[in-house]
């Protein structure tokens, strides 16, 4: 088996280019249009109706598929979250940063201040930037003192204004940080934080099982905040800690007041949505709106909020000037630690929309996610089959806003695709899962050898395989049909070279 760093050795150089397919001409604008990034967290492919499935609807996400660039293989980077927002933001690939994998709420800044990134050269271009919702790149220099301005964060890598939850929401510490301090925190309750041991006295699921309103399936059994158990132990700061059905209608009430703060001059927003990621805690008037249980009403909920900016900007006769790219960070998972039900009430649901594997996976489900890119007036309705990545945001936003980027980045220049004028894609792509790596060129993917399991808790496929695997995605979307002893060629022109 090739160890994952000699497979990237040898494939990187055929994917790094920041100057590939430059747009010949620049597309004509008045005005420096708003550039808006909704980015939803561990929604699958199949989890929206504008790709066909019939057992959701989601009508304002379709709003933008419908009406804009929607995308058949758009890609994050990577299956899980902070990798993948990580390549979003830099242009670069996750797996060349070591510490780029999933991180615990107490961890520190992923992006290096010094490094170039995509709110940086939108503020160069005199754009008011802002980072809203989800984060899960790390804030301050490890282990930070919550008590006090959290720093360094969102601000020092280019966002004017930022108001994140640090990780995840089924990760401690459970409170609103905005500009780097946490919101509503009392001086005489201070917070306390831990990944290691808890803190005496404090309750957990383990030792206060009655105090849940959700249990835990698998590694969510430490504090407890809102009648549900998180990862971490969380101590203080009664009066900061969010609740989770309150989450949507925080978040989008924060996305409003920016739009009306900054409505007369170009702005970037970068919206992180946190559904349907665990827990899925939608609020009441969401529940029950779908037969498949917490996750498929979060997912509706998620629709709400997307809903309400678009109306937003359509009430502020911003619509026509603004970009709106819509997406996921990664795959679906159905059992990610809670006990929801909702593999029980999956029924006749594919959140992966029939491709194989979702979050963790280097099939495809893992990477391959919802992409649509709207911009009324500006883009024809369009169903695209050209490969493009999140990464790939970055150069195409460059161009779109006449911006200079540093050399060597992996973000390539696809101006043109995202606006729906040309469908020639990325030739090759690097995908990452868990650390391990997996190869796209044109319709097929390659999957190398790792060891491990097959399958994890969650219940996903990880995408393990005994020896090289080459599947044919154009004629088997499923990845049923491993063709490395049919294709000899192809697996000899794919595969890193020894």
């Amino acid at each position: 088996m090739k160890n994952y760093l000699l497979f990237s050795s040898v494939l990187a150089p055929l994917a790094i280019s920041s100057t590939a397919c430059s747009s010949t001409e620049k597309t004509e604008k008045t005005s420096k249009p708003n550039v808006i990034v909704i980015l939803a967290d561990d929604l699958g492919y199949g989890d929206v109706s504008a790709y066909g499935s019939k057992t959701i609807s989601t009508p304002n996400i379709d709003k933008l598929a419908n009406g804009g660039v929607c995308f058949t293989d758009g890609h994050a980077t990577s299956a899980t979250s902070t990798p993948s927002r990580y390549a979003m933001f830099t242009g670069s690939y996750p797996w060349k940063n070591k510490n780029a994998k999933i991180l615990p709420g107490d961890a520190p800044l992923l992006i290096d201040t010094a490094q170039f990134t995509m709110p940086k050269m939108f503020r160069n271009a005199g754009y008011t930037t802002a980072a809203i919702g989800k984060w899960h790149l790390g804030m301050g220099s490890g282990n930070p003192d919550w008590n006090e301005r959290v720093t360094p964060g969102a601000n020092e890598i280019g966002f004017d204004y930022s108001c994140l939850i640090a990780a995840t929401n089924d990760r401690v510490p459970t409170v609103y940080v905005e500009n780097g301090t946490v919101v509503g925190l009392d001086p005489e309750d201070p917070i306390q934080v831990s990944y290691k041991t808890n803190f005496e006295g404090e309750p957990t699921a383990i030792d206060h099982p009655e105090m849940l309103k959700m249990h835990w399936a698998h590694g969510h059994n430490n504090s407890i905040v809102n009648g549900i158990p998180r990862i971490g132990y969380m101590k203080g700061g009664e009066k900061a800690k969010w609740v989770d059905e309150d989450m949507a209608d925080y978040f989008v009430g924060k996305v409003m007041n920016f739009i009306d703060e900054n409505k007369d001059k170009p702005f970037f927003l970068y919206y992180g949505l946190h559904q349907p990621h665990v827990p899925r805690a939608p609020h009441q008037r969401f529940v029950g709106r779908t037969t498949m249980g917490p996750r498929g009403d979060a997912i509706v909920e998620a629709d709400w909020c997307v809903g309400q900016l678009i109306e937003k900007l359509e009430k502020e006769g911003l619509l026509e000037n603004s970009l709106i790219v819509f997406s996921s960070d990664n795959g679906p998972v159905l059992n990610d630690g809670y006990k929801d039900q909702s593999p029980e009430l999956v029924g006749d649901h594919k959140p992966a929309g029939g491709l194989r594997g979702g979050k963790y996976s280097l099939f495809e489900a893992g990477t391959r996610v919802p992409f649509f890119v709207y911009w009324k007036g500006h883009i024809k309705p369009v169903k695209s089959d050209a490969l493009i990545s999140h990464m790939d945001m970055l150069a195409s936003f460059a161009e779109l806003i006449d911006e200079e980027i540093p050399e060597g980045l992996d973000s390539q220049n696809f101006l043109p695709v995202f606006m729906g004028e040309s469908t020639d894609g990325r030739e090759s792509f690097i995908t990452e899962a868990m650390g391990r790596l997996a190869y796209r060129k044109g319709d097929y993917a390659l999957i190398p050898p790792y060891k491990g399991e097959k399958v994890n808790k969650t219940g996903n496929e990880l995408g393990t395989v005994e020896d090289f695997a080459l599947y044919n995605l154009k004629n088997d979307f499923a990845q049923n049909e491993d063709l490395a002893a049919k294709e000899g060629k192809m697996l000899e022109e794919m595969r890193p070279n020894s």
